[in-house]
């Protein structure tokens, strides 16, 4: 009798386990979709701060073109706001390919990070209004701790022997894994002591973090 009821409760959990999945799965895609939605915001919203200079005149074409020529800066913010954000969301899609399970401490470090995206927009329109190094440390400690949740939240997924993920990963591409994530907040970092040596020297030196991402991301 124990026996037929120790068959049977496991088979009830093995019904209650497969009736879970759907749900379960359907919470990961509000994750993911939640996500993508505030690093799409996050990217549409750079573009906002691209504005000619409230009250300039322009009478002319000419005028017109050194206007657009003197906000040079903003373009380049958003250029390389674009690119890190972009960066990042890469780096985020590729680690929740792999994750296949979330919990609680998941969510709240996903938060944090999407809490750190949604904030980019404003650095971004700091350095692209001001030059010096307030502005240049300002940005880059921000994308600085935007990397290190993006490196704390798949430290977390991978950790454990890979608690969250589809399939465990072996030592060499765990650690790979987790060192590829620490590029982007390595640059902003150098940038910093770059900066006290020449604030636009640090600003060009985040365009490397693309090429390495590219050679350490096949």
């Amino acid at each position: 009798m124990s026996h037929r009821e120790s068959a049977a409760t496991r088979r009830a959990r093995a019904a209650e386990h497969a009736a879970a999945e759907p749900e379960h799965d359907l919470g990961l895609e509000r994750v993911i979709f939640f996500s993508d939605a505030v690093f799409a915001i996050a990217i549409t919203l750079l573009a906002l701060e691209i504005r000619l200079p409230a009250g300039a005149e322009m009478s002319s074409g000419a005028d017109l073109l050194a206007a657009l020529l003197g906000i040079w800066p903003r373009y380049l913010s958003y250029g390389i706001s674009f690119l890190v954000i972009g960066m990042y969301w890469m780096s985020h899609h590729r680690m929740f390919r792999s994750i296949a399970r979330y919990d609680g401490r998941l969510m709240f470090l996903n938060l944090l990070l999407l809490l750190c995206v949604g904030f980019i927009p404003f650095p971004t329109s700091i350095i692209g209004e001001y030059t010096g190094q307030v502005a240049t440390v300002f940005y880059a400690l921000t994308m600085i701790v935007t990397g290190l949740m993006t490196w704390a939240l798949w430290w977390y997924a991978s950790g454990a022997g890979g608690r969250l993920l589809a399939r465990p990963l072996d030592a060499r591409q765990l650690r790979n894994s987790r060192l590829r994530t620490l590029v982007a907040p390595l640059v902003f970092v150098i940038s910093l002591g770059i900066s006290f040596v020449n604030d636009d020297l640090a600003r060009l030196s985040w365009l490397a973090i693309a090429p390495l991402l590219l050679v350490l991301h096949p």
